[in-house]
C-alpha cells in the first residue's frame, strides 16, 4: 500500500512538473526574446553628439538628415531632398568635413532604423529628432526593377524599390564603424 501511493504520488509529480517545465521554457524564451534588441529600440543605439552608433548593424548614422544641423539637442534646419547625380557631391563635403567613409545605406541598415512601435515617422524620434515622414534613398539598386533603387518610408516603415535615381527623396548618411 505504501508503495502503491508513493507510485500514485510520483505521478502527480511527475504531471505537475511537466507542466512546470512547460512554464519555465515559456519563461525562459519569453525572457530571451525581450532580452534581445528589438530593431528600433533605444537599446540599439549609442548616441554621441551628432553620431548615432548603431550596434545591429555594426555602422555609424548621421544624427540628423542631410540639409539639417544638430545643435546640441535636436536637428534643426530643412532637409534636403537629393537625386543620385547629386549625392557624390553630398558625400564629398561629409567626407571632408565629417571624415571619410560616409556613403548611403544598404536596404538591410536603413530599414534597421523603423521603429514599428513608434508613431509617426516610424523612427526612434529621440535618437533621430525631427526625421521627415518621407522616403529616404537607399543605395542599393532594385534587382528587379534594375532602372530603380529601395528606399525605406518612414511614414509607414515600409520598404519600397519603385524610385528612379533621378528624383529626389531625403537622405541620411551612415558609414562603417
Amino acid at each position: 500500500l505504501f508503495q502503491f501511493n508513493w507510485f500514485k504520488s510520483m505521478a502527480k509529480i511527475k504531471k505537475n512538473s511537466a507542466k512546470l517545465i512547460l512554464i519555465i521554457i515559456f519563461i525562459i524564451n519569453y525572457i530571451s526574446i525581450s532580452a534581445h534588441p528589438t530593431v528600433g529600440q533605444s537599446s540599439q543605439f549609442y548616441t554621441k553628439e551628432h553620431f548615432v552608433i548603431d550596434l545591429y548593424t555594426a555602422t555609424e548614422w548621421m544624427r540628423c538628415s542631410v540639409g539639417q544641423r544638430w545643435n546640441g539637442e535636436t536637428c534643426t534646419g530643412k532637409i534636403i531632398n537629393l537625386n543620385h547625380d547629386q549625392m557624390e557631391e553630398v558625400l564629398k563635403l561629409a567626407s571632408e568635413q565629417l571624415g571619410s567613409g560616409w556613403r548611403l545605406p544598404s536596404r538591410k541598415e536603413l530599414e534597421s532604423l523603423v521603429c514599428r512601435e513608434c508613431k509617426i515617422p516610424k523612427i526612434n524620434a529621440e535618437i533621430f529628432p525631427n526625421t521627415d515622414p518621407v522616403p529616404y534613398w537607399t543605395g542599393e539598386r532594385n534587382k528587379f526593377a534594375k532602372r530603380h533603387f529601395w528606399s525605406v518610408n518612414f511614414y509607414t516603415g515600409n520598404t519600397y524599390g519603385r524610385f528612379y535615381p533621378y528624383q529626389s527623396l531625403a537622405v541620411r548618411l551612415v558609414r562603417n564603424r
